[in-house]
């Protein structure tokens, strides 16, 4: 076949609309393939109810890079935002809920709050950079490995010896034992480590959790700050602003076009197959799908060698948290919560112990009898997702285990009465406005956004899975084993979250291969 372009991007998600619009802008000819009939893969608006829309899977964005929205001028096309920063309550089952922004239980935590988040955030802009960049080759003379190793030592190094050395003792450590360090309060314990935990396979004394508190603040630093903001129109205002900017710079979107599998010849690929049966031929490919997908449904295991085979296998790419969308008559009431603070996050993780024993279940193949969450009410900063009075909440609930003992057909209906009953006892009388509900679990979410295991991160973010290894050796650089093939979806470094960082940097490996 002739080659029509120089790279195919498999799948219209947030990281391969970025990714195929740096290549466009550096005047490549990019073809953008995508499955469904909506752009932004689990970053989408979509109606659940008649007249409700919700942003079906990530709902808020706190993570998306400043100079990315810069680069590719998401301003001029169309990306708006119905709320500044948005406050996080903590909420509490004694109807006396906690602002983030002023945690006043105790004088002591009230003084320790800001000097506490003020170390975190220097800790944290000190792994930017390391988020920003190709992972470095271990153990080779090339130059450009031995530079971002370099660039690695220097961004912790500038800390200075103190915050360095703070860096390495807690790194490594659980967000409970951190927590337990600094505040008294359990409220406000709580809701710092649900933060480290939250969509993630882990709990709050699990090892590694201050690594992934760390790694949410660092990109919350790229994106301008520590804050998360809400879309006008929801999440898939953000694909439609990347789409708009893809095209501008000259790269086609064909939707509908479900990428059957990725054409090899020579040890090389070549192009794709679509489902219908047509073949596009093209310099290289990259794909946006997560590891799994692209290396065992799309690729095959016939062009990898067996011990690459067994570390895709092995990849831990299991969701365990759930999304809840909520169609209410009204505005629901929250137990001592002022009403101008619903625009917000509220936050139900009582204490460090309630997320902990939440988490616990999962273990088992059990979803949590108390679960945590992360609710929030999108149409209080925009009206336009439901009808005249009428409201949405959409809520992240932890936990929800992809293998649930006894499946998700039986278990359903029951874990979403059992959240909705943990959301009314902070608001009593919502269930009396309940006019619609939907419950994603990760099943749903696999099925719905084509994410193999329904993790929407494609793979747990731990020391195991991160930077260097992430997804496995030997696909770590956005490179696969075999010549012409990419990666650029979460599951590659830095990772998941709406940030863009994944497609970004892959691009750049790619121009700078060509």
């Amino acid at each position: 076949m002739a080659a029509r372009y120089d790279h195919i991007v498999v799948g219209a998600g947030h990281n391969g609309l970025v990714c195929a619009a740096y290549l466009a802008k550096a005047g490549k000819r990019v073809l953008i393939l995508e499955a469904s009939d909506r752009l932004g893969g689990a970053s989408v608006t979509r109606d659940f109810a008649a007249g409700f829309s919700v942003s079906a899977c990530a709902h808020l964005l706190g993570q998306f890079q400043s100079d990315i929205v810069r680069d590719l001028g998401l301003a001029r096309h169309g990306l708006r935002f119905v709320s500044g920063p948005m406050p996080t309550a903590a909420l509490s089952p004694d109807g006396r809920p906690v602002l983030l922004s002023a945690p006043g239980r105790s004088a002591a935590d009230a003084d320790a709050y800001p000097a506490f988040t003020a170390r975190m955030h220097r800790l944290a802009r000190s792994l930017l950079p390391i988020l920003g960049m190709a992972p470095p080759r271990l153990g080779t003379d090339a130059w450009s490995d031995r530079r971002g190793l370099l660039r690695m030592a220097w961004s912790v190094r500038r800390l200075g010896r103190t915050d360095m050395r703070e860096l390495l003792r807690i790194i490594g450590m659980n967000a409970y034992d951190l927590m337990e360090e600094h505040f008294e309060s359990a409220l406000l314990k709580g809701a710092l480590g649900f933060d480290a935990v939250l969509g993630t396979n882990f709990g709050p004394r699990s090892p590694g959790t201050v690594l992934t508190l760390l790694y949410r603040m660092a990109a919350e630093a790229g994106a301008g700050g520590p804050r998360a903001v809400q879309p006008e129109g929801g999440m898939g205002a953000v694909a439609d602003a990347l789409a708009k900017a893809a095209r501008a710079a000259g790269a086609e979107i064909r939707r509908e076009a479900p990428v059957e599998r990725i054409l090899v010849k020579d040890d090389r690929a070549i192009g794709v197959v679509l489902a219908s049966g047509e073949e596009v031929a093209a310099g290289s490919v990259v794909s946006s799908a997560d590891p799994h997908t692209t290396f065992m449904r799309l690729l095959g295991p016939e062009h990898l060698d067996t011990g690459f085979v067994r570390r895709i296998k092995h990849f831990r790419h299991k969701g365990l948290a759930a999304k809840l969308h909520l169609a209410l008559d009204g505005l629901p009431a929250f137990s001592g919560l002022d009403p101008s603070t619903l625009g917000g996050r509220l936050l139900i993780a009582p204490s460090l112990d309630y997320v902990e024993h939440a988490y616990n279940h999962a273990k088992y193949g059990e979803y949590s009898k108390a679960p945590a969450l992360e609710i929030t009410l999108p149409t209080v900063n925009d009206p336009s997702l439901a009808p005249a009075g009428k409201h949405v909440l959409s809520a992240v609930v932890q936990y929800a285990p992809y293998d649930l003992a006894g499946g998700w057909e039986a278990g359903r209906e029951r874990f979403t009465d059992i959240v909705i009953d943990t959301i009314e006892h902070h608001a009593p009388g919502l269930r009396s406005l309940i006019q619609a509900r939907e419950l994603l679990t990760p099943v749903d979410i696999e099925r719905e956004f084509r994410i193999a295991g329904g993790h929407w991160h494609h793979g747990d973010l731990a020391f195991d899975q991160f930077f260097m290894v992430r997804p496995v050796p030997g696909a770590a650089q956005y490179r696969a084993p075999v010549a012409g093939l990419y990666l650029c979806g979460a599951g590659a470094h830095p990772g998941g979250g709406v940030m863009g960082l994944a497609g970004r940097n892959a691009a750049a490996k790619m121009l700078e291969a060509a």
